[in-house]
């Protein structure tokens, strides 16, 4: 099994950076987009000191390596490592296949696409637990510190080394690399989270314990009884707390209100869960007998 995960996720990175070098060669390249990330710092550092991007490029990187190594450990170091390879092979390779092919030099074509492209082409890297290096890391570290979104960390970044541009690029490119930036971010956003939400139920009902016995042998979840009393007559009464994916809701819903019509149903979108049936494998026990 650790093996299957190791060649998966080596698989992951592997296209993750196929995708972002295709996605560079056919939109990012024929429209000039004006990109954040390191290359983006890289060309504002070139306009003030006048230290060549390709230097910038790799001292930066090199450090933000050593950086995730120390943060996130040394097997996202490796893979990380990985990619830093990876990606200038990736995009020689399809300069090569593709040579002068233009798919189109619409630049806002090229802004959506290359978001689209770059945002799925991050998610799938990130998800196998690595990056594509340079500016990628700071916002995982922040995620691992702090807790932000990596979204939030790539967007805010991103959009400051944009403003710093400002010095040496038109306004309207600009413009297109903070739409290109936005689009990007939340198609992250969406891949990061795929496959992981869930759905919260609680109920409230007389009939709780009918409803417990249904949620847990006909939909197979698992269900949490929580103590609760109404605020208007101060009755005791139990809570039904179960969560289930997406598409078993309305199957979940629809079994509540066959049980009793009139209870009291609150439904929430949760973004991630673990344990026991979700992340970990489900354990069946039977009851201690007397």
């Amino acid at each position: 099994m650790a093996q299957e995960k190791r060649i998966l996720s080596a698989a992951a990175v592997l296209g993750g950076n196929f995708l972002y070098a295709l996605t560079v060669k056919l939109f990012v390249l024929p429209a000039n987009l004006v990109m954040g990330g390191t290359t983006g710092l890289g060309l504002t550092a070139n306009y003030l000191t006048g230290v060549p991007l390709s230097a910038f490029v790799l001292v930066f990187n090199v450090l933000m390596l050593v950086l995730g190594w120390r943060v996130l450990g040394r097997a996202f170091a490796v893979t990380t490592l990985a990619s830093t390879f990876l990606y200038p092979l990736a995009l020689e390779f399809w300069q090569r296949v593709l040579g002068d092919f233009v798919l189109t030099d619409d630049i806002l074509l090229c802004t959506v696409f290359s978001g689209l492209g770059i945002g799925v082409a991050l998610g799938v890297v990130i998800r196998a637990g690595a990056s594509t290096g340079g500016m990628d890391i700071p916002p995982l570290i922040l995620n691992r510190l702090f807790r932000l979104p990596v979204s939030v960390g790539l967007y805010g970044f991103d959009v400051c080394i944009l403003l710093s541009q400002t010095l040496f690029q038109p306004a309207e490119k600009l413009l297109y690399g903070v739409l290109f930036t936005l689009i990007y971010t939340l198609v992250l956003d969406k891949m990061l989270l795929m496959g992981t939400a869930r759905t919260e139920i609680k109920v409230v009902s007389r009939k709780s314990d009918e409803i417990c016995a249904a949620i847990l042998t006909q939909v197979d979840r698992g269900v949490t009884l929580l103590e609760g009393e109404s605020g208007y007559l101060r009755q005791k009464t139990q809570i039904v707390l179960s969560i289930v994916s997406n598409r078993e809701l309305p199957r979940v819903e629809k079994l509540i209100r066959a049980i009793d019509p009139e209870s009291f149903l609150v439904i929430s979108r949760v973004t991630e869960v673990k344990g026991r049936g979700f992340s970990l494998k489900k354990d069946y026990r039977e009851e201690a007998k007397q």
